[in-house]
């Protein structure tokens, strides 16, 4: 489906888009389409002209990116039972690996921000370079079609499922020391935002992470979720390093 765009695009930004396709390894007969994935929704906060963004192309890439993931691992990984193909799954479809993604495609580059998020450093925030591949994934597939669309992806999330399997991948702290608790120690992690610094349009959280009655960190992030991965990081590992369970255990005990 090929989508009729009214925007003239001008010599320089031609330029870009086809840099982009040739790094991409894509091509896209409309590059208006093509555009209209990079473009943030807060443009069009500054200028009701450009009432269109990428958001529905976020929505169908999302459907495309999670069927592939699937399929991927379905037929690659016959002898991995569900859970297991589920949590490589959420793995490659993350906020962190999309945006790394993204930025290795110069997605960064290529985006059409408002001058608000731009000073923000809008380019540089993971949730708008995710947003941004996946947007990019649902106009290739309205662009060229399923097959040479699922060729794509799964040219891009291969090395990703290869990380997980191979335990090279970023991982999850708070799922891991989540699970690590419920299961040696019965309790569940508890996160406390302990302060957060800087104006609005730049703040630093910091969270404290309570396990078993013993508080670790804090530890800071950009946004609550990014601090909060950092006190789990900074309790599973303080736990491991002490002695692991049973040293949780009599520290628990103690607490009681």
């Amino acid at each position: 489906m090929l989508f009729q765009g009214k925007d003239a695009l001008s010599r320089d930004r031609k330029a870009l888009l086809a840099a982009f396709q040739t790094k991409a390894g894509i091509r896209f007969r409309s590059l208006s389409l093509l555009n209209l994935s990079f473009t943030h929704r807060s443009c069009g906060n500054e200028d009701p002209s450009r009432s269109l963004n990428n958001e529905r192309l976020e929505f169908l890439g999302d459907a495309v990116l999670g069927l592939v993931a699937a399929s991927c691992l379905y037929g690659d990984l016959s002898d991995r039972p569900e859970g297991e193909l589920a949590r490589v799954k959420s793995y490659v479809v993350s906020e962190e690996v999309l945006s790394e993604i993204s930025k290795s495609l110069g997605i960064d580059e290529c985006l059409l921000v408002g001058k608000g998020e731009e000073q923000s450093g809008g380019r540089a925030k993971k949730a708008i370079l995710a947003d941004a591949m996946e947007a990019v994934i649902g106009a290739y597939y309205l662009d060229a079609g399923f097959d040479p669309c699922f060729k794509f992806v799964r040219r891009l999330i291969e090395p990703e499922i290869g990380k997980v399997l191979q335990n090279r991948h970023h991982k999850d702290y708070k799922t891991t020391l989540q699970e690590y608790a419920q299961k040696y120690l019965r309790v569940y992690p508890a996160y406390r935002l302990v302060k957060k610094s800087g104006p609005d349009h730049d703040r630093t959280f910091w969270v404290a992470c309570d396990v078993g009655g013993a508080e670790y960190g804090p530890a800071s992030g950009k946004n609550k979720k990014e601090a909060e991965q950092g006190a789990a990081r900074a309790a599973y590992d303080s736990i491991l390093a002490a002695g692991g369970i049973e040293a949780a255990r009599m520290l628990q005990v103690e607490r009681q």
